[in-house]
This record gives C-alpha cells, structure tokens and sequence, in this order.
C-alpha cells in the first residue's frame, strides 16, 4: 500500500529514467493527470495518454531525454510537502526553482498549477514538488 502517491509518481518517473526506459506507467489519479500535464505543458516529458481500465487507470508517459548522450530531460524531481510534514507558502513566499529556471507545482484552492502562474493569480497554497 502506498502512503503518499505522489512521491511515488515522482519516485516512478526518477527510477525510469535512471534505467533509460522510454516510458513509465503510473496509476491514474486526478492530481497526478494534473502533474502530467504541467510537465507536458513545460516540456519536461515527450507525451502521455491517460487510459482507463476497470480500476482507476493508469497514466502511460513518454519520457524526454537529450539525444546527445541519453541524459534526462528532467534532472531533478524533489518530493517538498509530504503527509508528514506539509508545506504551504503565500503568493509572496512561494519558492523558486533554480532562480525560476525550474518550476515548483503547488495545489491551491484553483487547481493544481505552477508557482509562476500562482504568484500570477495572487494564490498560495501547499508545495507538492520541485523539478528542474
């Protein structure tokens, strides 16, 4: 049984790309769909489907890695807030990743989102995770 699910997501895309597989399958939940996205959107993964089984589902991701050499994309995936100690930030005090080179996702009362588009929105809320 799995405590804390998306450390495990995380856990997951780090291990797979340590073994250079090219894609990683994730049980589905609305929050790590969200997470996905993002990291679509910001370019950190190559692509994903979402596929439902009789069960919750499960999130198939294409992983991105620089041709060159096989070296990942993604260089960090860092677990912030966990169940035992939450972390939650203002807009003004919301982190940045690397000098904002990196992005942090934080869930708030809107949704799941970047902490560039937070601070945008004038929202805190809790920090899940940090990735450059």
């Amino acid at each position: 049984m799995v405590t804390d699910p998306i450390a495990d997501f995380l856990t997951r895309i780090r291990n797979a790309q340590m073994a250079r597989h090219r894609i990683v399958e994730i049980p589905a939940s609305n929050v790590k769909k969200r997470i996905t996205e993002i990291l679509y959107d910001k370019g950190y993964i190559l692509k994903y489907k979402f596929e439902d089984d009789s069960k919750q589902g499960v999130i198939k991701i294409a992983l991105k890695y620089h041709n060159e050499n096989k070296e990942p994309v993604i260089r960090s995936l860092e677990r912030i807030s966990r169940p035992g100690l939450r972390q939650y930030a203002k807009p003004a005090d919301l982190p940045r990743v690397i000098s904002g080179l990196g992005i942090a996702i934080i869930s708030t009362s809107k949704g799941v989102m970047t902490d560039k588009e937070a601070r945008r929105q004038n929202i805190g809320g809790e920090v899940m995770c940090a990735i450059y």
